[in-house]
């Protein structure tokens, strides 16, 4: 992709949008060959609008509860994504379960950041069960969104060691920085053509990546 014909991107939040500056941060200094068209937030008044219209992306409210299911607030939402015409949909931060519907209508075309090495730890409260587990490593997946919750295929892992003097609060505060490493990695990799999904699997520079992904190992402490 080249930086004349950037790749246009929707981001949904629901919070403060932290992974959405590292996006927007990217795409300002030229790193990253993208077009944010819009950010979408599924809750009123979170940090991460404020970051959009701070950086002069359109920043919508789609409030969930002003819908009576699940089904009539994902279909509302395709419809406001799909004014944008993008070619990326990116999670960042949006804490909604998403109908099979609305995963299959974006299928390889739609990325999701979930802090933990997954397939473990799929769902809430990740590095509170890394610690119960008593894992030695932790870490964030970058994946493709399919209908299963947390489950499509991996495109890259950021490990991360456990520390023992490690509580949930300091070990999410490392992973979420590697979490702003290696979304922007995954989104440009998709924006240059070299990552795609195929045959329920990732695939990067034409070779279907292992089930963890691409993993960048990192003694950050």
């Amino acid at each position: 992709m080249s930086s004349a014909s950037p790749l246009r991107v929707v981001v949904l939040i629901s919070g403060s949008g932290s992974n959405l500056q590292a996006l927007i941060d990217g795409q300002k200094a030229g790193e990253l060959p993208i077009e944010i068209a819009a950010v979408i937030s599924n809750r009123p008044g979170v940090k991460g609008l404020e970051r959009a219209t701070d950086a002069g992306i359109e920043a919508i409210t789609l409030d969930h509860k002003g819908f009576a299911s699940r089904e009539a607030f994902d279909s509302a939402l395709a419809q406001r994504i799909d004014g944008f015409e993008p070619q990326l949909v990116v999670l960042a931060g949006f804490m909604r379960i998403l109908t099979p519907d609305f995963a299959q209508h974006y299928l390889g075309r739609m990325l999701n950041i979930h802090p933990s090495l997954l397939p473990k730890y799929q769902g809430l409260n990740t590095h509170q069960r890394a610690l119960d587990a008593g894992d030695s490593e932790h870490g964030v997946t970058v994946h493709f969104v399919t209908a299963e919750l947390d489950g499509g295929p991996a495109a890259i892992q950021a490990v991360v060691p456990v520390l023992k003097e490690d509580d949930a609060s300091t070990l999410a505060s490392r992973v979420q920085a590697q979490e702003h490493v290696i979304y922007p990695m995954a989104v440009k990799w998709f924006a240059e053509g070299t990552l795609r999904m195929h045959n329920n699997a990732a695939v990067l520079k034409g070779e279907p990546l292992p089930a963890s992904g691409y993993q960048v190992r990192t003694n950050n402490v």
